[in-house]
């Protein structure tokens, strides 16, 4: 049994990608928790199978789930790894985990891993997509789910981190070749982000990661995020799509590639300033978007 860390992963209806990825880290001899948010598929018997330990939780978005994970799992390792069901770790990422040794790393608190994400079967190498790194691992009782986000789900950890740049998380989510699945989650995305930045226009929420262009990825994107919010609402989509397709080369992704960085560069931002000048407008405002 690996005594250096632990994995987490959150599910739901996973049964098409929780064995890739519980295949690229059994290997590891780490223990598993899978918590899982009442699938009706084969995603918890495939978790048995492969002897992790399952809890359920009633899913109200991914940062409190998270929360719930890290609270509720008696981890008795010094490092957590947190991972999505759609992720696979790729061999020079699974080489540096197999050689990780907890007292190699004295005074470091988190360690960012590159994700190489994949729409449709087409690798969005370009618009700022890769290479492009997320804390997911850190230290058991430091490390934490950022709670002042309402959809994206984001650890944090004091002290310092670090970033491995061998490797990478590959980010495939199959479910999303049906294009109809993919409009249909972003619609809810949306909901939750304009409800997310409405409340940060009324100091409702703040930003946990401390703005830095020269810190770490996240300090570096919660910059990014402050220049983004003082942008007018309904140009910032344009701006935003014209400055992934121009000055970070997303065109060289390809016609798939193009159709990825058009949807979630600016349909999906489109919508959701759309969906908060409705909360600001008084004559909405006791209406809000579903969640």
């Amino acid at each position: 049994m690996n005594r250096n860390f632990s994995f987490i992963i959150l599910t739901f209806n996973e049964e098409i990608h929780l064995p890739r990825l519980l295949n690229s880290i059994i290997a590891l001899g780490a223990q598993i928790y899978i918590l899982d948010s009442g699938s009706t598929d084969n995603t918890v018997q495939i978790a048995n199978d492969y002897k992790a330990e399952v809890k359920t939780n009633a899913f109200n978005n991914h940062p409190q789930q998270w929360d719930f994970a890290l609270k509720n799992f008696e981890i008795t390792t010094p490092w957590i790894i947190g991972l999505d069901a759609d992720q696979i770790v790729s061999e020079a990422l699974f080489q540096q985990l197999k050689d990780f040794r907890n007292e190699n790393y004295e005074g470091i608190n988190g360690i960012y891993f590159n994700r190489k994400n994949y729409f449709q079967g087409k690798w969005i190498r370009f618009g700022g997509y890769y290479p492009f790194y997320l804390l997911k691992m850190f230290r058991t009782g430091i490390g934490y789910s950022d709670l002042n986000e309402n959809m994206d789900h984001r650890f944090i950890a004091s002290g310092k981190t670090i970033v491995w740049k061998k490797g990478y998380l590959l980010e495939d989510n199959l479910k999303e070749h049906d294009l109809s699945f993919w409009l249909k989650k972003h619609e809810r995305y949306s909901d939750l982000i304009a409800i997310e930045e409405a409340e940060r226009m009324q100091n409702i929420r703040n930003q946990t990661s401390k703005p830095s262009l020269f810190g770490n990825p996240d300090e570096k994107r919660a910059w990014l995020k402050n220049i983004w919010w003082r942008l007018p609402l309904g140009f910032r989509p344009y701006l935003y799509f014209c400055y992934r397709i121009l000055f970070k080369l997303g065109f060289l992704d390809g016609i798939s590639g193009i159709r990825f960085h058009y949807l979630q560069g600016f349909w999906f931002r489109a919508k959701v300033d759309k969906k908060i000048k409705a909360i600001k407008n008084p004559v909405f405002k006791n209406i809000k978007p579903e969640i």
